[in-house]
């Protein structure tokens, strides 16, 4: 009978294990198959825009030359991106924009072509035929080679615009606007004010070796450095600036949070706190400052404090509390107690017991836990800093929002991931050499 029961209870066992096997691949259809509606995937992939998306990538690596005509004035001028700091000198008028008088021609890319003629623009395309826009003062006719308006071509009684793979014509009544791509991030170095902006970097190196001096109050590779420092278009000085302005951020919060989490965690920690009601009120505050994620402290922080890298630092460090807290009180609980007994058995003191029996076992612990946080909050004061108006986070943000600087939202970006790579590198050789004892590093 016992073998009966046992053979029993085996099979079942087995049915057991069998139908889960089964069951728990099933559950994760049936909700993968939920979220697929719930999400509405079906609806998303046909809202997709890969043009658009294109676009957005093509312009992460490329400018803008803007031939814009004003309507009201008939006043043509050129400008990198369209800025009015980028306008372009009539000395420095392209080659492939020619004016005469009140015509203007813009040759593009694989034999396109762009006429300004008073009140008429002109588009002649390969293969299709001449497109004519007229601002009539009320409205904007188009006049096309078919009967039917291409996908290329958006059209309203307002506004017309061209887009090709050659470049972009739009017209309105208040301006007519001609946009050719090139690769490249011009004006990088030094913008239109700076006189090495003229010069080739063969003409710029020999200026530094033996040319006279462009300003006589300072050297040539002086006047360089300033220029591309205080560059207007790029501002490579505010970037420094911003960049310092979010590592200090994360430093002032990752670190003030571990000075306050320590002796939170002790009293935290049941071998150092047998009082369960104390336990008990630490664990719960340490919960909940955890618990709130620190954007959310950074928007209530900022509208106690206002904007500033301070405020984002604060919420940093009281966000950081709470999860050093529970990860300090966690090592601290599984300290060796014979070390401390030993030192406790010499007469000690507790502050003695804790510095030299408790804090050797879990300082390693510690500094790599400050270490890791340290590195990722570097790249959370990116965001918080574009909420409270501090560090690179403002930066990105306003490229983002002027949406057609996407060069310089790409430059912010490769910046970010350079700056969480050298902090990765660094916290590696401290942790190698204040937990190992070496420098060697990974």
């Amino acid at each position: 009978m016992a073998d009966i029961a046992l053979q029993t209870a085996v099979l079942g066992d087995f049915r057991r294990k069998r139908l889960w096997a089964f069951a728990a691949p099933a559950l994760v259809l049936v909700y993968l198959a939920y979220v697929f509606v719930a999400f509405d995937v079906p609806g998303l992939a046909q809202r997709a825009r890969l043009d658009n998306a294109a676009t957005l990538l093509g312009d992460a690596i490329r400018y803008k030359v803007h031939v814009t005509r004003d309507n009201r004035t008939d006043a043509v001028s050129v400008a990198i991106e369209g800025s009015r700091r980028m306008t372009l000198a009539a000395d420095e008028t392209p080659a492939w924009v020619h004016r005469d008088g009140t015509r203007t021609v813009i040759d593009l890319p694989q034999g396109h072509r762009v006429i300004y003629d008073g009140p008429v623009a002109l588009y002649d395309l390969p293969g299709y035929g001449q497109i004519r826009i007229t601002n009539t003062g009320t409205a904007i006719d188009l006049s096309l080679p078919g009967p039917v308006v291409p996908d290329f071509i958006n059209a309203s009684g307002t506004r017309v615009s061209v887009n090709t793979v050659a470049g972009r014509l739009t017209v309105t009544r208040a301006r007519t606007e001609t946009m050719r791509y090139f690769p490249g991030w011009e004006l990088f170095f030094f913008d239109l004010h700076s006189p090495f902006h003229r010069m080739s970097w063969a003409e710029i190196a020999e200026s530094l070796a033996w040319g006279p001096r462009l300003n006589p109050a300072q050297t040539n590779l002086s006047l360089m450095i300033s220029n591309i420092w205080t560059n207007e278009i790029w501002r490579h000085g505010d970037v420094a600036w911003a960049m310092g302005e979010t590592i200090l951020m994360a430093f002032l919060g990752t670190f003030g949070a571990a000075m306050i989490a320590l002796p939170l965690a002790f009293l935290a920690a049941r071998n150092f706190t047998p009082a369960r009601w104390l336990r008990f009120a630490v664990r719960r505050v340490l919960d909940f400052v955890r618990g709130v994620d620190a954007l959310i402290f950074t928007i209530v922080l900022s509208r106690a404090f206002g904007p500033g890298p301070m405020t984002g630092a604060l919420a940093i460090l009281i966000t950081d509390t709470g999860s050093f807290g529970k990860l300090f009180s966690e090592a601290l609980e599984n300290v060796d107690s014979k070390p401390i007994e030993g030192i406790r058995a010499t007469g000690a003191r507790p502050v003695q017991r804790y510095r030299f029996g408790v804090m050797p076992q879990v300082l390693p612990v510690i500094l790599s836990q400050v270490l890791y946080l340290f590195e990722s909050n570097t790249r959370s004061a990116t965001i918080v800093g574009a909420i409270v108006g501090g560090g690179i986070g403002l930066l990105l943000t306003q490229a983002i929002q002027t949406t057609q600087d996407w060069e310089k939202v790409t430059y912010y970006i490769i910046l970010i991931v350079l700056m969480v790579v050298a902090l990765d590198a660094v916290s590696a050789k401290l942790r190698d050499r204040l937990i190992k004892g070496d420098g060697s590093g990974r």
